[in-house]
Formats: structure tokens, C-alpha cells, sequence
């Protein structure tokens, strides 16, 4: 599959893209994330509108700048936190045709995200990728529910391309300036109705388009059926992000879907409460398949690591495995060490760029 070619250079597919969502991935700065292998980041508007806010941001330069992270930016539309923030407390917000407001906590402000706002703001700070803002749903919710936030999605999505038209040609950049913008699409489990929303953001015209909505049943398991089904409906050359998915065993399964993009804030916060990914046979190997137990969790708070002498994975390249050894990471962890979670987070985030290099069809 060929790269994705953003303004800030090219994004070799498959990518897993780490959630720096308040322009930072936690515990890290830039430099570890460049020698742990990410090539792009996913940033969220809504998050970055209240803090550090939006002038902030263009006083220090754009995103890129602000946040010292020379490579790729995609931004989401804050639509799903949005929408998670009143399933929570449906009195402190609203989601109608106009567009979506809330009342964050500890604030009496409410903020209001229209498409065309979102549009606007993600283009201020100088993404690589624009989302679309969506109605997101719950895979359970009713029918009536799935099919209002259906039609709403495919309204937003005419907008927010609108929007970007007119702002692209009021800037005026050149044709290897201009941002990529993807639609999202949902429909919850009913598959006519996530063939509908395919169909028309197809028709509207995108350069991608995502997986919206919750990508897991409430038991936890990935939507596969569901997920699969989607992935059908847009042709194969436009690039599909699977938003949210960042299960290494659900990121295989989705890459062999045909899934190209994938974020999520789980391999960092796995990191960070002790949980440490490993591969267990070498992935460099010819003869290394994704079949049965490839992948697993080792838990570092566990007494067995007390005295070990050896890294998290003789499999590992990355700076900790290099220069630490499980027992050091372990005396960090139950010390309460903030080196601890920087020295994680680069490991976890290692094991993710090893992953998708191996997924890479040149290395298969």
C-alpha cells in the first residue's frame, strides 16, 4: 500500500498513531517519540479549544511548533468526546442539527463545536488531516437514535466539506499544501444504515474516511462483522482509520480488513499502569506468524520482577529494553517514579511501531 503524502511529509501504512490529545502523549516529548519509531501523531480539537486554547495555540506557531513534532498531525473533530461527556451527564450538554455544546467539568463555560467551527479550528492549527464532525452513537442505542444520527453525520459532512472548500480557497496553498479531510462514518451496528452513511459521504467526496462509533460490543470484543462490513463499502483506494482501535490483536485483525489508520490511548495508559507489551517470538523472523500466542501482556508491579536481570523482551530494540533491566523498571514502578512511565511509554510505543512494520505488506 503507498504511503499517505501529508504537508508534513509521508506516512508509511499501516500506521498506529499515539493520542497526544492535549498536544502532548504523555510522559514523552518529541524526541523520545521519534526513536521509539512514531511517524504521526492524533491531536482532538475539543481538548485543545479549552486548553491551551485556541489563541495560545496560533501565538506559538500551529500545533507542529507548539508542540516541537516535526511529522504528521492528524486531528479529530472532538465530536465523540463531546458526545461521551453527555452520555455521562446528558443535562450538561446538547447535540442538535446546529451542532454540539457542553459544559466541561469544573467550568461554568459551555463550549460549542459547530462542523463549520471544527473545520475551521482544525485548519488553524495547521493539521495534516481534517475529521469531520460526526453524531457519534453507542452500538446499542435504538434504531431511531442510529438513523437521526445517521442523517445528522451526512448533514455535518456536506458542511464541514463546505467549509473546508471555502477556507482552502480563501488560503489559497498550493496542491502540496492542501490537508487531507476525511469523512466518518456511523450507523452503530445496523449495516443498511452504515451502508447508506458510506454511500453518501462517498457521493460528498473525501480523500478517507474513518470508523466511527464504538468499535467494541459491551462485552468488549471487537465489532468484526461490523467493522469488515465498512470497510467493504468504500473503495479500496481511499485510506480507512479505525478510530480507536489500538488492541495490538485488534489492530492485526483490522489490517487484515483492509484498515490503514489506527489511534488509540491505550498502548501509552497500558504503559503507564504497568503493563507492558512483548512480543514472543523474535518479529524480525521470516517464519514469525500472528497466528496463536503472539503477543503478550508482562504485568511489572508482579514480585518475579523484583531481581531480573533481563529487559522487558530480548526482542526489543527500543532505549529501555537497551539500557534497563525488568527489575529497574519495577523498583520505579512500585516507587512511585515518574521516570517510570516515560521509560514504559517508550517501550509500548517501540513494540506498537514494530508491529505495524511487520504488518506492512513489504514485510510480509
Amino acid at each position: 500500500m503507498p504511503d499517505l503524502q501529508l504537508n508534513h511529509g509521508p506516512l508509511p501504512l499501516p500506521a498506529f498513531l499515539p493520542d497526544a490529545t492535549r498536544g502532548v502523549v504523555r510522559s514523552v516529548d518529541a524526541l523520545d517519540l521519534e526513536q521509539a519509531g512514531v511517524q504521526a501523531l492524533v491531536m482532538n480539537v475539543f481538548h485543545l479549544m479549552q486548553n491551551p486554547g485556541s489563541t495560545t495555540i496560533q501565538a506559538l506557531g500551529g500545533l507542529h511548533r507548539m508542540a516541537g513534532w516535526p511529522r504528521p498531525i492528524i486531528t479529530d473533530s472532538g465530536g465523540f468526546q463531546i458526545y461521551s461527556l453527555i452520555r455521562q451527564k446528558p443535562g450538561n450538554g446538547s447535540i442538535s442539527d446546529k451542532g454540539m455544546s457542553v459544559k466541561t467539568r469544573g467550568t461554568r463555560r459551555k463550549f460549542q463545536l459547530t462542523p463549520e467551527k471544527s473545520v475551521q479550528l482544525q485548519l488553524m492549527y495547521g493539521t495534516d488531516a481534517v475529521m469531520c464532525l460526526d453524531e457519534c452513537t453507542h452500538v446499542e442505542a435504538q434504531a431511531s437514535d442510529q438513523e437521526r444520527a445517521v442523517g445528522r453525520t451526512i448533514m455535518w459532512a456536506k458542511r464541514c466539506k463546505e467549509e473546508f472548500e471555502r477556507q482552502i480557497a480563501q488560503r489559497k496553498p498550493d496542491s502540496a499544501k492542501r490537508p487531507m479531510i476525511f469523512g466518518v462514518i456511523q450507523g452503530g451496528a445496523d449495516l443498511i444504515l452504515r451502508r447508506q452513511c458510506a454511500d453518501a459521504l462517498i457521493e460528498i467526496g473525501f480523500d478517507g474516511f474513518g470508523y466511527g462509533g464504538w468499535p467494541l460490543d459491551p462485552a468488549g470484543n471487537l465489532l468484526r462483522e461490523v467493522l469488515a462490513a465498512v470497510r467493504s463499502y468504500v473503495p479500496a483506494q481511499y485510506p480507512m482509520h479505525a478510530l480507536g482501535v489500538g488492541h495490538p490483536e485488534s489492530i492485526v485483525d483490522c489490517v487484515a480488513m483492509g484498515y490503514t489508520l489506527f489511534d488509540s490511548a491505550l498502548p501509552t495508559r497500558d504503559a503507564r499502569h504497568g503493563r507492558l507489551y512483548k512480543f514472543t517470538a523474535d518479529p524480525s523472523d521470516q517464519d514469525f506468524s500472528f497466528s496463536g500466542d503472539w503477543f503478550d501482556r508482562i504485568y511489572i508491579q508482579d514480585q518475579e520482577h523484583i531481581k531480573r536481570r533481563e529487559p522487558i523482551s530480548r526482542f526489543c530494540g527500543c532505549f529501555t529494553c537497551i539500557r534497563y533491566s525488568s527489575g529497574y523498571l519495577h523498583h520505579l514502578f512500585t516507587g512511585k517514579e515518574t521516570l517510570y512511565f516515560r521509560l514504559a511509554t517508550i517501550h509500548n510505543l517501540h513494540f506498537m511501531m514494530t508491529l505495524m512494520s511487520r504488518l506492512s505488506p513489504d514485510r510480509t
